[in-house]
C-alpha cells in the first residue's frame, strides 16, 4: 500500500492512518491532514456535521459530536457513542457463508488421545484449589514437586500447573456464583490437556470438595484425587501429601504418547486483547480465515466476550444456524445491556485507555474487529460461560470482555488451543492450554518479539495477503497443537491468568 491512509470500505467517509501524520501531509489527491494524527487512528475523508453518523466497514460506530472538517482527526473528542443500531432480525434465508475449502478433513496434528475420545495438545499434572484459602498450599505443592522431580527425564510430561482463584466461599451454595465456579473448575479437572488432577480444599469452605466433585460430575480415580488441609493436619502435611499424590500419577502420565489425529479434534478459543486501530484490518480477519479453515476441517472455534460483539451482532445473527441460536444471542445482549444500565453505565465503558490510544474510539468500533476473528462460518450454537462445548464449527460462549476471564471460560468449555491477537502488546498465557499471540502490526512484533508468535503486520504494507497470513496462523495452530511451545509458555505465563467469572453476591 502506497497511500498513507487506508479506506476500509468504498462507502466509508473515514480512513485509517497507516503511519503518524503531520499537519499538511497529503492523504489523498486533494486532501491533506489538518492536524497531527497518530498511526492507527481515524481521519475524516469528507466533512461531517454534528449528529452525522460515522461508519467504518460501512457499519455505524458513532456520531459526530461537533463539526468535523475533511482531513481532521476523528477520535473521542469529536466522535460520540450511541446505542447499537445493528439489526437483530434473522433473515428468513440465511446469508451464504464460506465456500467449502480444498481437501477438508486432511489436516492433522500430533495429540494425546484420552479415554473419553477427546484429544489433548498438552500433557500436564494439575493442582486445583477449591477455595482461595487453599491457594497457597496448592502453589506450594506444585513448587515442591518441581524441586523434587526432574521432569526433563520424561519429555512426554509438559509440567505441573497450579491454578488458584479468589473465590469458593461466601457464595450462596445454590447460587449462580457457586454454580459457575464449580462448572469452571470441573472443566479444567476433566480437560483433555490434563493427565491427572489433584484437588486441594481447606475443609470448612462453602465449596466443599465432595460437593464440588458431585456438582461437576467428577469421581475420584487414578487420574483425580483430593487432599483437604484440615484433614491432613495443616499446611506442611498437606504439601507433603500432595507431592506424594502427584508422584503416584507420574508413571501413567509419562506413558502418554502423541499420535496422529485429525484437526477436527482441535477446539480453539478466539481472543483479542490490547486491541488497536489495526486489529480489525490485519490480525483479526486473518485469524478469521484460519478459523474458517479449521471449521472446514471439522474442528471447533469459540468466539466469546459478549460486550465486544455489541454493535456488530448482526454479523453473527444473520448467519445463525437456526432461530433459537439467534434468539439465544439476542437474550445475552439484552442481559448485558440491562446490567450495564444497572451499573449506571453503557457497554461503551469497555474500550480501555490502551484501546483508545491505539485508535479505537467506541465499543461499536471495537466490536467490528472482535467479530471478524470468527470468520464467516455459520454460527452453530450459543453457550453459557464454561459450559462444555459439544457442537463443532463456530460457536459463541457468553463471557465478559476481560481477556483472562473469557479465556478461562473457553478452556473450561474444552478449548485445547487459544489464538490471541493484540495490537498494544498483551502479555498472556492460559495454562494448561497453549496460547498463540498474533501481533496486528510489525512495530509491535519487533518491539515485543519475545512475547509474540506471529506477525500480521505485513498485511498493512501489502507484503502479504490476509489469505497468506491466515494460512500461516492455521499452520502454526497445528504445530502448536503438536507440541511446539508458544512464547507465553516459554515465559511462564498461564497460572496467574486463571480467573473464573464470579457472579452473584459475596456474603
Amino acid at each position: 500500500m502506497t497511500l498513507p491512509v487506508l479506506r476500509l470500505h468504498p462507502a466509508d467517509a473515514i480512513g485509517i492512518a497507516l503511519n503518524d501524520l503531520a499537519p499538511g501531509d497529503a492523504i489523498g489527491a486533494d486532501l491533506v491532514a489538518r492536524e497531527a494524527i497518530p498511526r492507527g487512528h481515524k481521519v475524516a475523508l469528507s466533512s461531517f456535521a454534528p449528529g452525522d453518523p460515522v461508519n467504518k466497514f460501512a457499519t455505524f460506530i458513532g456520531v459526530a459530536s461537533g463539526p468535523i472538517a475533511a482531513g481532521a482527526h476523528i477520535h473521542s473528542h469529536n466522535l460520540a457513542f450511541r446505542a447499537s443500531r445493528a439489526n437483530r432480525d434473522r433473515p428468513s434465508a440465511r446469508r451464504n457463508t464460506i465456500d467449502p475449502l480444498d481437501a477438508p478433513g486432511s489436516a492433522t496434528f500430533q495429540g494425546y488421545r484420552r479415554e473419553d475420545g477427546r484429544v489433548g495438545t498438552r500433557n500436564v499434572l494439575l493442582v486445583l484449589a477449591t477455595v482461595n484459602c487453599s491457594a497457597t498450599v496448592a502453589k506450594r505443592i506444585a513448587e515442591q514437586f518441581r524441586r523434587e522431580v526432574d521432569l526433563s527425564a520424561t519429555p512426554t510430561i509438559d509440567g505441573v500447573v497450579a491454578l488458584t482463584h479468589q473465590h469458593g466461599c461466601s457464595f450462596r451454595a445454590d447460587g449462580p456464583g457457586m454454580t459457575m465456579l464449580r462448572r469452571t473448575l470441573g472443566g479444567y479437572a476433566r480437560h483433555p490437556n490434563v493427565a491427572g488432577t489433584l484437588v486441594v480444599g481447606l475443609g470448612c469452605e462453602d465449596n466443599q470438595v465432595d460437593a464440588f466433585l458431585a456438582a461437576a460430575g467428577l469421581t475420584k480415580s487414578e487420574r483425580l484425587t483430593t487432599r483437604v488441609i484440615q484433614q491432613e493436619g495443616g499446611t506442611l502435611a498437606t504439601v507433603a501429601a500432595g507431592v506424594a499424590a502427584l508422584k503416584v500419577m507420574l508413571p501413567r502420565t509419562a506413558a502418554a504418547v502423541r499420535t496422529t489425529v485429525s484437526a477436527a479434534h482441535l477446539t480453539v478459543g478466539l481472543q483479542c486483547g490490547g486491541s488497536d486501530g489495526f486489529s480489525a484490518v490485519s490480525a483479526n480477519p486473518a485469524l478469521g480465515l484460519a478459523a474458517d479453515r479449521l471449521v472446514a476441517e471439522g474442528g471447533t472455534v469459540i468466539l466469546s466476550e459478549t460486550p465486544e460483539i455489541y454493535g456488530a451482532e448482526q454479523l453473527l445473527i444473520e448467519r445463525a444456524a437456526s432461530e433459537p441460536v439467534a434468539q439465544r444471542l439476542r437474550d445475552l445482549l439484552a442481559w448485558w445491556e440491562d446490567n450495564a444500565r444497572r451499573d449506571d453505565g453503557t457497554l461503551d465503558n469497555n474500550p480501555s485507555p490502551g484501546n483508545k490510544e491505539g485508535g479505537i474510539t467506541t465499543i461499536l468500533e471495537k466490536s467490528l474487529g472482535a467479530v471478524s476473528k470468527g470468520g464467516s462460518s455459520p454460527l452453530n450454537a450459543v453457550y453459557g460461560y464454561a459450559e462444555p462445548i459439544v457442537t463443532p464449527g463456530l460457536v459463541f460462549m457468553d463471557s465478559p470482555g476481560y481477556d483472562p476471564v473469557a479465556a478461562t471460560g473457553q478452556v473450561a468449555a474444552g478449548a485445547n488451543l487459544i489464538c490471541f491477537t493484540t495490537g498494544r502488546g498483551s502479555c498472556f498465557g492460559c495454562a494448561p492450554t497453549p496460547s498463540l499471540k498474533i501481533a496486528t502490526n510489525s512495530g509491535l512484533f519487533r518491539r515485543m518479539a519475545g512475547d509474540m508468535d506471529l506477525d500480521a503486520g505485513p498485511i498493512l504494507d501489502g507484503t502479504l495477503s490476509h489469505e497468506a497470513v491466515g494460512a500461516a496462523i492455521f499452520d502454526r495452530m497445528l504445530a502448536t497443537a503438536s507440541g511446539a511451545r508458544t512464547a507465553s509458555e516459554r515465559l511462564g505465563y498461564g497460572e496467574e491468568e486463571f480467573i473464573p467469572w464470579a457472579q452473584g453476591l459475596t456474603y
